[in-house]
């Protein structure tokens, strides 16, 4: 068994101190409300493995974001309930921003989200969140609890505008909740760009992003919970990502649902330069 990893991609002490950064990477490996595929709490050890062979230039922004300091906190496990894990995050989320610090989740399945969103709701005002995602995520509770991964989404979109991205697959449930005017379902806008302005339109001043790897097509990204074919391509998130990092605030995000297989090994390099290249994008528009 590899040990492991203390610091994020192998960058320098320098660089990856609490003091020094002005990131902090929080990995919650939780995966105890899934009902198909697990393996999602193994998602961050696989995705900072993925990290260690990461090349750390970043060719569009031309940049080494890792430059700005990328703190590694312990993961946040040993929880008993789903309702535990959510306010142990929603804690340590709130703690690191009362730090002034800039903060990025792994998950995990996406119920780890909930506290994440909590806490920034609370810290930021004109506060919304941004979803990628093939599952609308809208039900009040699944199998007896609103802390379900079914339920990542519902407590937001009572508090805050909520903009849905790549939907393709819900519950007859969850449409009374879903608002259709800020939901971009992936069979409308599959192969076509305009929606991105439309989309980037809707968003509040400071934003939230959310991302489920099942928002991409699973030919992409087979290793998680539930692939759902017809997705995003790489490409499609990180254009959005940019639009967005030029336009609004986005003061946090998380990347969630990664459940590694040996034989898919793509999916963990995908989740790396997909964090390290949102991370480029947010900064290189800050600065």
């Amino acid at each position: 068994m590899k040990p492991k990893l203390s610091t994020y991609a192998g960058i320098p002490e320098k660089y990856h101190t609490y003091s020094n950064s002005k990131v902090v990477l929080q990995p919650v490996p939780y995966d105890g409300t899934s009902t198909w595929g697990k393996g999602a709490d193994k998602g961050p050890d696989a995705f900072l493995e993925a990290s260690e062979n990461m090349e750390l230039f970043d060719i569009p922004t031309e940049s080494e974001v890792w430059k700005q300091g990328i703190h590694l906190a312990p993961p946040l496990s040993g929880f008993l309930s789903p309702e535990e894990m959510v306010k142990g995050v929603y804690q340590s989320v709130k703690n690191y921003l009362k730090d002034n610090k800039y903060v990025t989740l792994f998950g995990g399945e996406h119920s780890v989200s909930i506290g994440s969103m909590r806490a920034m709701g609370e810290h930021f005002s004109n506060f919304g969140v941004v979803q990628f995602d093939a599952h609308a995520d809208l039900r009040s509770e699944y199998e007896g609890s609103p802390y379900n991964h079914a339920c990542a989404l519902y407590e937001v979109s009572q508090k805050h505008p909520l903009v849905q991205l790549g939907i393709r697959s819900m519950d007859a449930s969850e449409w009374p909740t879903l608002n259709p005017d800020r939901t971009f379902f992936m069979h409308k806008i599959q192969g076509k760009k305009k929606w991105m302005n439309r989309a980037v339109d809707l968003c509040p001043e400071n934003i939230y992003v959310t991302i489920d790897l099942d928002a991409f097509d699973s030919s992409l990204m087979p290793a998680t919970g539930t692939p759902e074919p017809g997705g995003f391509s790489y490409y499609e998130v990180i254009d959005f990502i940019c639009l967005l990092a030029q336009k609004k605030n986005i003061v946090g995000f998380d990347i969630v649902e990664l459940a590694p297989r040996e034989v898919h090994r793509a999916s963990a390099f995908l989740a790396a330069k997909l964090y390290y290249q949102i991370l480029s994008q947010i900064f290189h528009y800050k600065n």
